[in-house]
């Protein structure tokens, strides 16, 4: 059995279903990331793995121990919300070493491990800060100290970075990974971020209405998404059908009804440049409609009989001058074109 183990959990709210059927595991020091956009079920999953949620059917064991009974408190996890919930009228100090006083350890024996958590979680020398003379990351530090010390068999995030901005939680995100490795925990995360989702994880399991669509590694998940919620979910796939493709002109259409297509795998070139087809690419002719510079990549919009096509190219290609209305040629490379299975 896995360190982890959810098996077939259901949960409804009156008649309506959130969770549906749902199982998977998670290994001994794995990070496993539960994404999906608002509203799928995975914070009420999170919070039934803590136990501060019912189940209305479905078991839930924790390194062999079925826990699906169990109060909060003696299923030996630790969990982080999105709001930080420290006491403002604590020091750092005291914030970390909550837990380990209801537990009625005493200060001699709880003082090194606060101490040893506070340089973990590199807040040494702010040992007697107040939540409010703290940074937004900061604080999360402390909360996520005040969990760890408690030397929990599962960490369980809850969207802990949402209320950050983009900067700091790049940075944070970074840490907690760091951290995660570091102590080899076992952690289950929630994001609805999938650039946070992709960073970060050993798997990702994408959940949509209650339902688990998919699960596998970053790259499998990115590269090779197997539904259609999933293709427009996780990034910025081309995602057609074939009728659309054989009107927008492409032939040598792979057999399948649906297709998603990446942004960066696709070749755009002027139409004068084109030579002879190369086999194994598709290809079709397209107007320029218009660009966006996100940084290191180009995104390029181009209009192909009625599909908008997104086009990613890095920031050195020398493409900026092609103009609006501009004819160009599209090449897909086959291989290169996913099969997906449609929505319901």
């Amino acid at each position: 059995m896995s360190f982890v183990q959810v098996e077939h959990v259901m949960k409804s709210y009156g008649e309506v279903p959130v969770l549906k059927d749902i199982s998977f595991s998670v290994e001994e020091g794995e990070f496993l990331t539960l994404l999906g956009p608002s509203g799928c079920g995975k914070s009420t999953l999170l919070r039934a793995i803590a136990g501060l949620n019912d189940i209305d059917s479905g078991k839930m064991f924790i390194g062999g121990r079925d826990i699906t009974s169990l109060s909060p408190k003696d299923r030996q996890v630790g969990m982080v919300f999105q709001s930080y919930a420290l006491f403002p009228n604590m020091s750092v100090f005291d914030n970390i070493a909550f837990g380990l006083k209801m537990g009625k350890m005493k200060k001699a024996e709880y003082t090194p491990l606060v101490e040893q958590m506070i340089e973990i979680i590199d807040l040494k020398g702010k040992e007697n800060y107040y939540p409010n003379q703290l940074s937004g990351g900061q604080q999360q530090r402390v909360a996520l100290g005040r969990s760890l010390v408690k030397r929990p068999k599962v960490l369980l995030l809850d969207e802990p970075l949402s209320a950050l901005d983009a900067k700091i939680r790049r940075s944070l995100r970074n840490e907690i990974r760091q951290l995660q490795r570091k102590l080899n925990m076992t952690t289950i995360f929630v994001t609805h971020d999938q650039e946070e989702a992709l960073t970060v994880s050993d798997r990702i399991i994408v959940m949509n209405n209650g339902e688990i669509e998919q699960q596998g590694t970053s790259e499998e998940i990115y590269t090779l998404p197997g539904t259609e919620f999933v293709a427009r979910f996780i990034g910025s796939y081309n995602v057609w059908s074939r009728p659309e493709m054989e009107q927008a002109g492409f032939a040598d259409i792979p057999s399948g009804d649906l297709f998603a297509i990446r942004p960066e795998v696709i070749s755009i070139v002027p139409q004068a440049a084109v030579a002879a087809h190369d086999a194994g690419y598709m290809y079709t002719i397209g107007y320029m409609k218009h660009y966006a510079i996100l940084g290191n990549v180009v995104r390029y919009h181009v209009d192909i009989g009625g599909l908008d096509a997104s086009v990613d190219v890095l920031n050195d290609s020398g493409l900026l001058h092609l103009r609006e209305n501009e004819a160009v040629r599209l090449a897909i490379p086959m291989e290169k074109c996913q099969p997906l299975k449609k929505l319901g």
